[in-house]
């Protein structure tokens, strides 16, 4: 990914997001653009039109702290979209071939013993660990039947992104898709600033983006999230409707991969729901062919 056409996008995007009347600024009658103008963004940052015209051309190489701290709170950032923009201005000041590989293929990561045993006494509700692409890289047995749907096309690779917009189960899966989607892309989005010569996110993007005209019109409106706890709804091939809280987790030995449980409110149909997914899944364990060869 060109950084300097990210940021120019990014920068661009959310200042068309942002009325005169939220900044405090007469509206007028004869604006020809969305939102506020450069010259409104600089006045608010403190910095000359042409400094902030340079910013938002992708110049981000050398800008202080200071300076994209003011630029943040005059385009009224949230914390994810300001961790993006520093992530950005980060990737600007370290594009040195030498020193920053241009296309970095990540290791294969496989799950410690004692992470497996972690996940596996989560007993009452699906417990996964993912990284930034989305990828499924370890799980408990209720998450690996909870997404069972993932699993069964081989296509997917156990990516909930590919199984988002290339899968049309998913649609079933996720009764809010679009709401879904919407996340599943801010995630991604959100690790392309982080880790931004990752080649493996490049070629997932690029698989995307050529596939799928849902996922392509939604990258391109640049929004990002931290997504770390809140309530979700599903519709599971065997025991139907369910609505789960989640908390997602970052792991500190592991950079970038963040470990998510979900569960039921206590009493609830969704909570009945889960014991049946877990009854269904010793089922499921009991008849593969590995547990039959051990009988």
């Amino acid at each position: 990914m060109d950084n300097q056409a990210e940021i120019r996008e990014f920068l661009t995007s959310r200042r068309a997001k942002i009325t005169p009347e939220q900044a405090g600024l007469p509206s007028g009658n004869r604006r020809r653009v969305p939102g506020l103008r450069r010259s409104e963004v600089a006045a608010l940052a403190d910095v000359s039109v042409e400094y902030y015209a340079k910013l938002e051309r992708g110049n981000l190489a050398g800008v202080s702290p200071a300076v994209l701290e003011a630029v943040a709170r005059a385009l009224r950032l949230d914390d994810a979209e300001r961790a993006h923009l520093l992530h950005l201005a980060q990737a600007a000041d370290g594009s040195d071939a030498l020193t920053r590989p241009r296309r970095r293929t990540t290791r294969t990561w496989t799950a410690h013993r004692s992470l497996q045993w972690v996940l596996d006494a989560v007993t009452a509700g699906p417990a996964f660990v993912r990284n930034g692409r989305m990828e499924l890289l370890a799980t408990n047995q209720l998450a690996r039947a909870f997404y069972d749907d993932v699993y069964t096309t081989a296509g997917n690779q156990a990516n909930l992104a590919r199984f988002q917009f290339l899968d049309p189960v998913s649609r079933r899966f996720y009764p809010d898709w679009d709401q879904a989607a919407d996340i599943t892309v801010a995630i991604l989005r959100t690790e392309a600033g982080r880790n931004p010569y990752d080649k493996d996110l490049h070629d997932l993007i690029g698989e995307l983006s050529t596939r799928s005209d849902d996922f392509r019109t939604r990258w391109g409106a640049h929004n990002v999230r931290h997504h770390g706890t809140g309530t979700k709804c599903f519709h599971h091939h065997t025991v139907g409707a369910l609505t789960l809280a989640y908390e997602g987790l970052e792991m500190a030995a592991e950079a970038g991969l963040t470990l998510t449980i979900y569960t039921a409110e206590p009493g609830s149909p969704s909570e009945e729901g889960l014991r049946l997914l877990a009854s269904w899944a010793a089922t499921q364990s009991a008849g593969s062919p590995s547990a039959q060869g051990a009988s």
